[in-house]
């Protein structure tokens, strides 16, 4: 089992910057990709961003692309998640997320097996 802890979130007004981290510790080599969630109160989880380890794709949700990064952070089997020009709309509480094992769902919940508690980011305008 991968635990998962995140941090970095925080209140912050719109256009400004945040950059959540998520360090892993456990059975982290069996790791094939990491992603990133976020959920609003009465929402579905949804997703944000993935990183594949084996060749460090990453692919991101159309609402964040251009402003969210999703990188491998030092030390190895974390990653971070720099998010610019937030908006009102990206408050949430982000959640990271690892699959031990290859997958086409890295976009839905059902395709990682372990995650972090969350941490909350709140933009305000």
């Amino acid at each position: 089992q991968v635990q998962l802890v995140e941090s970095g979130g925080g209140s912050v007004q719109a256009g400004g910057s945040l950059r959540l981290s998520c360090v892993t510790s456990g059975r982290t080599f069996d790791n094939y990709v990491m992603g990133w969630f976020r959920q609003t109160p009465g929402k579905e989880r949804e997703f944000v961003a993935a990183f594949i380890w084996s060749d460090s794709r990453t692919y991101y949700a159309d609402s964040v692309k251009g402003r969210f990064t999703i990188s491998r952070d030092n030390p190895k089997n974390s990653v971070s998640l720099q998010m610019s020009s937030l908006k009102p709309e990206d408050t949430a509480v982000y959640f990271c997320a690892s699959a031990s094992k290859p997958t086409l769902y890295y976009h839905t919940t059902d395709g990682y097996d372990d995650w972090g508690q969350g941490t909350q980011v709140t933009v305000s305008s």
